[in-house]
């Protein structure tokens, strides 16, 4: 009898809770919620359990307080740590959530040795190397998710501006997960059509912002906590990726080595995620600008590795 895929969600706030909504939904295997918190994992999981007839899906979802239930985890999703607030960056929740995820990756790499684990908590890129570092793990093993949610809430807005489906746009936004990350004018069309033939580049600059400020925004409506429902999906797109095989052509948090000119940093770039993790990392021509960009937002991603001292 082959063994069902097993998937560990890291912390049941808002993002771990929804994340393994998207899990049982999309039916990628059996599902453990971990939370230090005693009786929500266990409450939150059962109640996702009870859905599942409802669903029409068969998957087992459990909930616990000990790491031991996830013991030989096929993929592991860290979303714990402190949620921004309005007026945070996510550079604000770094040496929080630093003790929190080195803390998390110890268990992962105790219990799930062979993991591929995917990293939500924030500030992202810098959360991702932690855990790659705590773990001991090859950076294919470990990956980051902002570029599907970033390249999401792009293709979102320009959905909205041009009175189209989402399903028509192609785009891809790289860079680290904060407000320097680049979405790729040169990489983004409707419908097959260049989106700069379709929207007028002041209104363009507007777009490429508001992606920019995206998080922020909904931050902002929430008050007490940050999204969820677009995270979770991303993370769900990816894991489907990593149990299927699929070899996804997606943008994500990978570890560069001299990829794009950048050197032991993990930023959003073009990836093949499959089975093994991050399959290879894409070289695209960039512009002039584009490279810059990119190049800068990693510079800042290891100005923030740097103050960990790890």
């Amino acid at each position: 009898m082959a063994k069902r895929t097993k998937i560990t969600v890291v912390g049941a706030g808002q993002v771990g809770a929804t994340t393994a909504h998207w899990l049982v939904t999309d039916q990628l295997g059996d599902v453990v919620l971990v939370d230090i918190i005693e009786g929500i994992p266990q409450g939150k999981a059962l109640d996702l359990m009870e859905a599942t007839p409802v669903a029409g899906v068969d998957c087992v979802v459990t909930g616990h307080n000990d790491y031991a239930a996830t013991a030989e985890s096929d993929i592991v999703v860290i979303t714990a740590g402190i949620p921004r607030k309005p007026g945070m960056s996510r550079d604000d929740l770094m040496v929080t959530n630093t003790g929190i995820v080195k803390s998390v990756a110890k268990q992962v790499a105790r219990y799930s040795p062979d993991a591929v684990v995917i990293v939500v908590s924030n500030p992202l890129d810098v959360m991702t190397y932690v855990t790659m570092k705590v773990t001991g793990f090859p950076p294919e093993r470990v990956v980051g998710m902002a570029g599907i949610l970033d390249t999401a809430r792009f293709r979102t807005f320009i959905a909205m501006e041009l009175a189209v489906s989402v399903e028509d746009i192609q785009a891809m936004v790289l860079g680290g997960h904060g407000d320097s990350m680049v979405p790729l004018l040169s990489c983004t069309s409707v419908g097959g059509i260049p989106v700069t033939q379709l929207i007028h580049s002041n209104r363009l600059a507007e777009i490429v912002k508001r992606t920019r400020d995206g998080g922020i925004e909904i931050v902002n409506y929430l008050k007490t906590g940050s999204a969820y429902y677009a995270p979770g999906a991303a993370v769900a797109q990816m894991a489907e990726a990593i149990v299927r095989d699929k070899k996804r052509l997606i943008p994500a948090s990978a570890y560069c080595r001299g990829e794009y000119g950048i050197e032991n940093a993990y930023v959003g770039v073009p990836i093949v995620l499959g089975a093994g993790g991050v399959e290879k990392i894409v070289k695209i021509e960039l512009t002039g600008a584009e490279l810059e960009a990119l190049r800068k937002s990693a510079a800042q991603v290891k100005e923030n590795i740097a103050k960990l001292n790890l």
